[in-house]
């Protein structure tokens, strides 16, 4: 399925040199980030189902492409729990509200206390990106303590009345979680006391990286402060990475955006002993036809593309599988949607066939039926 006409291959606009002790190729679009090369283990035969954006989106996201199902996080805060009782485990910061919108980050079935938490949305700058409702001005905490409490009193009687009202319960512990919240949320939110250099790493000073780093910094923040699943997002409504046209200028807008705050956020993660605990997931939800669209454009290919890895127990510097000559389908070492998922449980600790959830008759699974481990990306 393609979107509009397509001519001959398109040559990359970029040059590309080998980096770091693995000597695998990078483009000039990432110089920073190619500094960081032997931290990443890129997987290049990853190939999906869908080649809409809304479709494939939520694949990404859920193991689902017509379906409302539970995102990524929500598995992973659901199989886990939480480190810090004070803090959700699943966090977005600045997250599209386009293409499948809050059933990217939401719980679907699974009980409401594992949906993400969203910082803001992709229209907001991240220096103005918070949790919604996080402060109260009018009520002060002993009163709001008590309000609480008494709503709960009454929950509790009605849950006492009905059996297997998961979603009351749910409802109970998310009001609790909001309350504990409001202490600690804002301390990890306010980057105010970060030294100059640390911000200075991310790009915080300069306009071009400012955005996109800010939400790497508080990526950084709350995997400190215990939050399972962070979620990073970069949409611009006005150039995304989706370049059915002006491919060249779109891209380097784009690459220049978050190169610099990609390589800051690994090397302050590898600097305070965080990496080798904490898998980073870069990517999108497919790759792009190497024929050209129009006249200097490419449509979608969901058929073969590339990913990485970083931290977490994969081995880094590694190129694990390949794409047919021309870069349109994954050929050698084929990794599904469902396989990375599977692999990404796998990273984390937890089986993705006993990861289970109970649901409409049936025991559901964020890889459903397929998905296989790729051990060959482990160290």
């Amino acid at each position: 399925m393609q979107f509009a006409p397509t001519g001959n291959l398109l040559k990359s606009p970029w040059s590309f040199q080998q980096y770091g002790e693995s000597g695998n190729w990078v483009s000039e679009l990432f110089p920073h980030l190619a500094q960081k090369i032997d931290d990443l283990c890129l997987v290049q035969s990853v190939h999906g189902t869908n080649p809409a954006h809304g479709g494939a989106v939520l694949k990404v996201h859920t193991g689902s492409d017509a379906f409302v199902r539970p995102s990524i996080g929500s598995w992973v805060s659901y199989g886990l729990g939480t480190e810090n009782a004070n803090l959700p485990a699943f966090v977005t910061i600045c997250p599209t509200l386009a293409h499948g919108g809050i059933n990217n980050w939401n719980s679907a079935f699974l009980p409401a206390a594992y949906a993400g938490t969203p910082l803001g949305n992709a229209s907001v700058p991240s220096d103005k990106a918070q949790v919604k409702y996080i402060h109260n001005s009018r009520v002060p905490k002993s009163i709001q303590r008590l309000q609480l409490d008494r709503l709960q009193q009454v929950n509790r009687e009605h849950l006492d009345r009905a059996t297997g009202e998961a979603s009351l319960e749910a409802r109970i512990n998310s009001f609790e979680l909001a309350f504990r919240m409001q202490s600690e949320l804002p301390q990890v939110e306010d980057i105010s006391g970060e030294s100059l250099e640390t911000q200075k790493l991310y790009g915080l000073d300069n306009p071009i990286n400012a955005n996109f780093g800010r939400m790497c910094l508080m990526a950084r923040r709350f995997a400190e402060a215990g939050v399972r699943f962070i979620q990073v997002t970069h949409s611009d409504s006005n150039v995304q990475w989706d370049q059915h046209s002006d491919l060249k200028n779109g891209h380097e807008k784009n690459a220049r955006e978050v190169d610099l705050p990609i390589a800051g956020l690994l090397t302050d993660l590898k600097a305070r002993g965080l990496l080798e605990d904490t898998l980073v997931w870069w990517g999108g939800e497919f790759g792009r036809t190497p024929v050209v669209e129009g006249s200097n454009g490419r449509d979608h290919n969901p058929e073969g593309f590339t990913m990485w890895l970083a931290g977490g127990g994969v081995k880094g510097g590694l190129r694990y599988g390949a794409t047919d000559d021309y870069g349109y389908y994954a050929e050698r070492d084929k990794v599904h949607i469902h396989d990375l998922h599977a692999t990404i449980l796998h990273l984390l600790g937890l089986n993705h066939e006993r990861l289970t959830y109970r649901y409409a008759g049936r025991d559901f699974r964020l890889t459903d039926v397929e998905g296989n481990v790729v051990n060959g990306l482990f160290s």
